[in-house]
């Protein structure tokens, strides 16, 4: 194993770096030399957070004021920015991964958490990239190493330059509110789906019964997103160049909620494992 960066794979018109030192993220993904997603070349990149993609484990999104309660007993993390009273996104993108394999066009990369105070909880989890000419398919795989039952949910955080004329289209059926100061979750309503240009769009939530793909278009690409996971996180933020669509397993801050399996959250037991993919097929437009 190794722990080496970049690493690059090429197939047809398509370029992907990662950064396994940095969460085991996508620096960038291009299609004759132009972004895919929103991408850096991989010297250049500096967090994480400012790259293509990066995996969402144990959790996706925001974890409530950096604590929960789970089998009785009450556990603590640590919030993970600096503005911010809340854990996010889970502790993977925060990680050094380690290269398993590699050749021209997959890469398998590998997690050893053993537990600390941004998780308690141990886990090995093992990311995956293949590249085709025409898509990028990265999978997960979760195992629990910890003596107990420990709560799991996954997801990606995709970011995709914002152009002139891109468009978004999703099949949804519910949306959740949040509060306006905590950014959390309050309640849920019907969404009868996303249609539009990404430049009027104003959200950051996450929505429940997404189904079918998720179809983004530009002057440059179009896009289809699909993943085994049914739910998506649509942020649009309308003073960046970019807007997220990411798949996810569960409702942010469902450790919260009274039913957290309800909303997506796994109980995984010791030895137990749970498996994700994400899969972005492109196409010039």
């Amino acid at each position: 194993m190794t722990t080496a960066s970049p690493l690059e794979l090429t197939a047809g018109e398509l370029r992907l770096a990662l950064r396994p030192d940095l969460g085991g993220c996508v620096a960038g993904l291009w299609h004759a030399g132009l972004p895919v997603l929103r991408s850096t070349e991989p010297p250049a990149l500096e967090r994480s957070r400012q790259s293509g993609c990066y995996p969402l484990a144990p959790y996706s999104n925001r974890l409530g004021f950096a604590r929960f309660r789970w089998l009785g007993h009450d556990h603590t993390t640590r919030p993970s920015l600096d503005d911010g009273p809340h854990s996010i996104h889970g502790v993977a993108w925060q990680r050094a991964w380690t290269v398993e394999s590699a050749d021209g066009h997959t890469a398998a990369l590998a997690l050893v958490h053993g537990g600390d105070a941004d998780w308690p909880f141990a886990f090995t989890l093992d990311q995956r990239f293949e590249l085709s000419p025409q898509s990028l398919r990265v999978s997960m795989r979760f195992v629990n190493t910890a003596p107990h039952a420990q709560p799991v949910g996954l997801g990606w955080h995709p970011y995709f330059p914002k152009r002139a004329r891109s468009r978004l289209h999703a099949e949804l059926t519910h949306r959740w509110e949040s509060d306006p100061t905590t950014q959390l979750p309050t309640r849920r309503v019907a969404q009868s789906g996303l249609d539009g240009d990404v430049a009027h769009l104003d959200f950051d939530h996450v929505f429940d019964g997404w189904q079918g793909a998720a179809r983004i278009r530009d002057e440059k690409f179009s896009l289809r997103l699909t993943s085994s996971l049914d739910r998506l996180v649509v942020y649009t933020p309308p003073a960046k160049d970019y807007f997220c669509v990411e798949p996810v397993g569960h409702v942010s801050n469902a450790i919260h909620m009274a039913q957290p399996l309800a909303h997506g959250l796994r109980a995984l037991e010791p030895g137990q494992a749970f498996e994700a993919w994400m899969q972005l097929d492109i196409a010039p437009a």
